[in-house]
């Protein structure tokens, strides 16, 4: 399928996949693992070495701190579910977001097919892509994404909001495979992962209640298209 939307270099883009006949593609913490290292490394100019970065030897830490130079975008936030994933990015050269992608989705499909003795595409052809216009919508989405992990505990938070903020809460502070963490405070490896200057921005929601506030909020007559967008069948 082709995507009706282009990329242009200082733009921000909301990413997001999920598995082919919606099948589960991170089963343990391996494969999330593999996966958050992959943001990190595939963020280069520099072809990937698969055979040196994921020597048995080496721990997923370890890669978190490997140098990297030309870094093709600036990754905002991101979130892994069980049979998709979310990535907010800032475009920062021409083609960045192509080349990220195309090198993040074959390395992780390459890993997870080896592993399973299986052939075949992994995700649900290729890459979804949304242009995020407007510091509103930069904004909301954002929190939507580091509040979705709450669907694994409230299966319907997003039709009827949350039900327990105290439950949603303490999952999310507990839940690694995500940037909240690192916006919240959390000093941690994977923190590299993300541009500094998004987590110093003060505009920037850093606590579960800003969070949650900035996805509630409808004030802003930008967001009006957001959630018709944001709630289809890909999350």
């Amino acid at each position: 399928m082709t995507r009706k939307i282009s990329f242009s270099v200082g733009e921000y883009y909301h990413l997001y996949n999920r598995g082919v006949d919606k099948r589960n593609i991170f089963a343990n913490k391996n494969d999330y693992g593999r996966f958050t290292a992959l943001l990190y490394l595939c963020n280069s100019s520099k072809p990937i070495n698969i055979s040196k970065h994921f020597d048995r030897k080496r721990s997923f830490q370890e890669l978190f701190v490997v140098p990297r130079k030309n870094t093709l975008v600036e990754i905002v936030s991101y979130c892994l579910m069980p049979n998709h994933f979310h990535i907010l990015v800032y475009e920062k050269r021409e083609s960045g977001i192509s080349r990220f992608m195309q090198k993040l989705s074959t390395a992780y499909s390459m890993y997870f097919n080896v592993k399973r003795g299986r052939t075949g595409g992994l995700f649900e052809g290729t890459f979804k892509a949304k242009h995020i216009d407007t510091n509103p919508y930069l904004l909301y989405v954002t929190s939507y994404i580091h509040l979705n992990p709450i669907k694994l505990i409230d299966t319907k938070w997003k039709e009827n909001g949350i039900r327990d903020k105290k439950a949603a809460r303490s999952y999310l502070h507990q839940y690694p495979y995500s940037s909240f963490l690192d916006y919240v405070g959390k000093k941690r490896k994977e923190g590299n992962i993300i541009e500094p200057r998004f987590l110093q921005d003060t505009r920037t929601p850093n606590s579960f209640e800003e969070f949650v506030g900035e996805w509630l909020s409808n004030d802003a007559s930008d967001l009006a298209e957001v959630k018709p967008r944001l709630n289809n069948k890909q999350t």
